[in-house]
Order: C-alpha cells, then sequence, then structure tokens
C-alpha cells in the first residue's frame, strides 16, 4: 500500500490538522497519522484508526431466550461471548448487513430487526461505528459462516446474558450495550438486573 499524504490545513474541532498521511489501509482498517496544532497551541501528532462501520445482532425469542456466538477472537487472544458482529461491505447498508451476518453466522432469519442505535466502541483513537439491532420472529437453519470463522451458538436467558455483562463475561461493547437496553425496555426489567 502507498502512503497518502494530504497537505490541506483544516480544522477539526479545537484541533488544527495540517496534514494527515495514511500509513496503513487494507479492506477492513486505515491507519492515518495527523500532524496538528493542539488545543493549546503545541505541535504535535494524533493517529486515527479507521475501522470498517459494522453491525452487532442480538436475537430474541418468545420466550426471552437470546442467541449469541461463542468464538476466539484474534485480537484479543480468547474466546469471547457476544452477539452477531460483522463489517458493513460496500453498497450495502447496515439493516442488510444485520440481516446477512445473522443468517451466516447463526443461521437465524428474522421477521424484524429493530435499530437500537449506533454505538462509538471507542472515541480515543479508533472510529468504529456500529448500529445495534435486535432481531424478533426468529427461523432456524444453518449456519453458513466464513471459513475463518468457528462459531458456537450460545442460547441463553436475556436475565442470564445482562448477569453476564455485570459478570464480566461479556465484554464486547456493543453487546453488552444491546443487553443492559434490551433489559431496560422489558416490562419486567428489575429482575433482570443483579444486585450489586
Amino acid at each position: 500500500m502507498k502512503n497518502v499524504i494530504t497537505a490541506v490545513p483544516r480544522q477539526h474541532g479545537p484541533w488544527r490538522i495540517l496534514a494527515s498521511e495514511t500509513t496503513y489501509s487494507d479492506p477492513w482498517i486505515t491507519l492515518r497519522r495527523d500532524e496538528v496544532l493542539r488545543p493549546d497551541g503545541a505541535p504535535g501528532t494524533y493517529a486515527i484508526v479507521d475501522l470498517k462501520p459494522g453491525v452487532c445482532v442480538i436475537a430474541i425469542d418468545d420466550q426471552n431466550f437470546v442467541y449469541l456466538t461463542k468464538e476466539f477472537h484474534y485480537a484479543v487472544g480468547r474466546t469471547t461471548t457476544e452477539g452477531v458482529s460483522g463489517g458493513i461491505e460496500n453498497g450495502h447498508d447496515a439493516l442488510e448487513t444485520a440481516h446477512r451476518e445473522l443468517q451466516e453466522e447463526l443461521g437465524i432469519a428474522a421477521e424484524s430487526m429493530s435499530l437500537l442505535g449506533t454505538t462509538d466502541p471507542f472515541t480515543g483513537s479508533v472510529r468504529s461505528p456500529t448500529a445495534l439491532y435486535v432481531a424478533r420472529g426468529l427461523t432456524f437453519g444453518t449456519a453458513s459462516p466464513e471459513a475463518t470463522e468457528q462459531i458456537e451458538c450460545i442460547k441463553m436467558p436475556l436475565s442470564d446474558a445482562v448477569k453476564a455483562t455485570f459478570d464480566g463475561m461479556i465484554t464486547h461493547a456493543p453487546t453488552c450495550i444491546i443487553l443492559l437496553r434490551l433489559a431496560l425496555l422489558n416490562p419486567t426489567s428489575d429482575a433482570l438486573f443483579p444486585t450489586l
């Protein structure tokens, strides 16, 4: 990948970007290094990691069971339990991606997808907007994960999944947000939050 340098000064909130250099780029990630004037007027640098925008989906059935993935994730070096997640491909939208990822990873088709908003899992140095969905009206079929994905489907009561966010068993930020929002939206949500 060839470095791309942009030297058009521009304001960025209280910061002033003097020049930008893309130092790495592939289909999933871009690393940019900016020469800046900081808010205090001193010169400096700032690095930004741009991840492809993505989705996170929690499927929930009529008995309040949620369906999660259990998979080894390379970056953290361990197996995690989380919602179905994936990047939005060029030319596709978030809703289409949510349906596709749910089908591919868990073999679940959903009659409806409710958008619970978008989250920025990291705001300091990483830009990674993630659309949050809840899938309902579930039909179960056969999963077709990518060759690198070894995914186990985990079915658990919503109350247990919420407890797992408090216990640190579920640490994936978008998944935690969806589960906690589901608990707040549930009419019996008092029973879902553990006593601290």
